[in-house]
């Protein structure tokens, strides 16, 4: 991404030889999109923005105002469209002079198309999210939503990564920089200030706003739809950590099972467990094709691979110690306590994830948690680890092993309080409905972070708070069969699905989806999408289209 050879001047788009103005009082609206507003006079170069200040008073919530650092020009290729757009970016000074800044940018393209997106971030966070990026599960051949005309945001969420990059927990020993992160508060001074400085690049503000994420992002997603209702369109949620501390319970409680003396199964163990899934599973949905579709109705036995008597004589078999922690990994884990947030249990993880040796780093890893906790082990004992040192009890030094979620003992308040903070479960999305919001849900079925078991919870108690029937008014739920965690690695299936257009069409022309398709980008196969709590069967014809399955319960 480099500054365009030509001057930041006024946004114009060059076509044809025709110099088009995309910003001015009778700019014509994106078809659907609510009329935008036009401020009269000029609009302002991308250059005059630099220095530019963001008032505090045009954001919500607490900060002491910000500043643009920098505006420039930029010019760059998104997928597979040129594109020609202002790059701001920006920070905004905390209320707490210790806390640390919120970093922010914004791309606005010549060529807008009166919207904006905003795009969550990934683990821990610290860095902020490329704006030419596509939506979580978009499909490769569709332009992302830049090169589509969107105005694009993110944010660090309110804090700057070390080398650990989004393993980075360090911020959490500042409390403000906590609820900027875990409640979500940077999200919302994210984007007013956005808003703000996309009214003074055009004139006018959008006419609809999206928020798209996937893991911490897909949290985000839901924490907007629920805190700040009228804020957002509409909001693509993939594979959500919603319910944080509960799912770094049972992080923290495998992590302690895997530490223990030959308890950890290795690559090859793992791969020998995936494989066995595999084989006994797949064909139980009418075809053998390495994705097993109805992943809650396999079951498997892993005492199945046990070594001779239960001792570790190799790859080609589980010991007795690696059986206990493969079934701990894939059982609901629950704890013999009240914790404020009112969340009991973390479902587990079924076999077809953390066995995945496809994605090792985000499964169990390759090495035995340990103290200290090596870089090699799984991607979740790693975040534990984090949270214990910054999170629970802002000692870098504390060994994480040491907490046991079962029996916390004096970190037990902590805990508790900071449930409040972290699990975003409140499921009474009717004030995002009666906004006219409309959510897509998205989780694959073989996520080795965040277990679509527990996205499945998620949905089930929005149903029973808001109803069958108006849920289905405003929100969609979609399990996709052999997808992972971000399609990371080699995935059994690499899920793609314009879900921005599906998303576009429900909320700008009434039309919510239907009988979608999902793509595998690695063998270009496609499946019925199917609302959960169905799954794609195998009916007839060819295997490698979704018109050879039906959606079945």
């Amino acid at each position: 991404m480099s500054p365009s050879p030509r001057s930041c001047g006024t946004f114009r788009s060059i076509r044809t030889g025709l110099a088009l103005v995309i910003a001015s009082a009778g700019a014509a609206v994106a078809l659907g999109s609510a009329p935008a507003t036009a401020a009269a006079g000029a609009v302002p170069t991308c250059a005059e923005l630099t220095g530019q200040e963001i008032p505090a008073s045009v954001i919500s919530l607490p900060t002491r105002g910000g500043r643009v650092q920098s505006a420039s020009l930029m010019t760059k290729v998104v997928s597979g469209v040129t594109v020609e757009y202002c790059e701001a970016d920006a920070a905004l000074s905390p209320v707490d002079p210790s806390a640390p800044d919120i970093k922010l940018s914004v791309g606005m393209p010549v060529d807008w198309n009166h919207k904006a997106m905003m795009f969550g971030g990934g683990g821990y966070n610290g860095t902020i999210p490329d704006l030419t990026q596509n939506v979580p599960f978009g499909p490769s051949g569709q332009p992302a939503p830049l090169a589509r005309g969107y105005a694009t945001f993110a944010s660090d969420s309110g804090h700057q990564a070390g080398p650990a990059g989004s393993l980075d927990g360090s911020f959490g020993v500042n409390d403000e920089a906590l609820r900027n992160f875990s409640a979500g508060d940077a999200l919302k001074k994210t984007h007013d200030a956005a808003v703000f400085l996309i009214r003074h690049g055009y004139g006018a503000g959008p006419g609809r706003t999206y928020f798209a994420g996937g893991s911490t992002g897909g949290r985000e997603a839901l924490v907007v739809a629920q805190r700040w209702p009228d804020a957002f369109d509409g909001v693509i949620a993939a594979y959500p950590a919603w319910n944080n501390t509960a799912e770094g319970l049972d992080l923290g409680y495998l992590a302690q099972v895997m530490s223990r003396p030959g308890a950890f199964p290795g690559p090859d163990k793992q791969t020998l467990l995936y494989n066995s899934v595999i084989k006994a599973c797949d064909g139980r949905d009418g075809l053998k094709d390495g994705v097993v579709s109805n992943a809650d109705g396999c079951t498997f036995d892993p005492h199945r691979l046990r070594c001779p008597r239960g001792a570790d004589t190799g790859p080609t078999c589980l010991s007795d110690a690696q059986i206990t922690s493969v079934i701990a990994a894939s059982t609901p884990f629950r704890w013999p306590y009240r914790i404020a947030s009112g969340e009991r249990e973390y479902p587990g993880f079924p076999f077809l994830s953390g066995a995945d040796m496809r994605t090792p780093y985000l499964g169990f890893g390759t090495t035995a948690p340990a103290n200290p906790m090596p870089t090699t082990s799984g991607y979740g004992f790693q975040y534990w680890d984090q949270w214990v040192k910054y999170f629970l009890t802002r000692d870098p030094a504390y060994k994480s092993l040491s907490v046991d979620p079962r029996r916390p003992g004096k970190w037990l308040p902590r805990i508790s309080y900071l449930s409040t903070i972290q699990d975003r479960n409140d499921a009474d999305l009717r004030p995002f409905a009666r906004s006219g919001g409309k959510l897509l849900l998205l989780h694959g079925a073989a996520d080795e972070l965040v277990s679509h078991r527990s996205t499945n919870d998620y949905y089930r108690r929005v149903r029973a708070t808001v109803g069958a029937g108006r849920t289905r008014d405003f929100m969609r739920y979609y399990l996709v069969p052999g997808a992972n965690h971000a399609n990371f690695g080699t995935p059994a299936f690499a899920a793609n699905w314009d879900s921005l257009s599906a998303l576009e069409h429900w909320v700008e022309g009434g039309r919510a989806p239907v009988d979608p398709v999902v793509t595998d980008g690695s063998h270009g196969r496609t499946r019925p999408l199917c609302e959960y709590p169905r799954w794609p069967k195998y009916h007839s014809g060819d295997p490698d289209s979704a018109q050879s399955f039906v959606c079945s319960r």
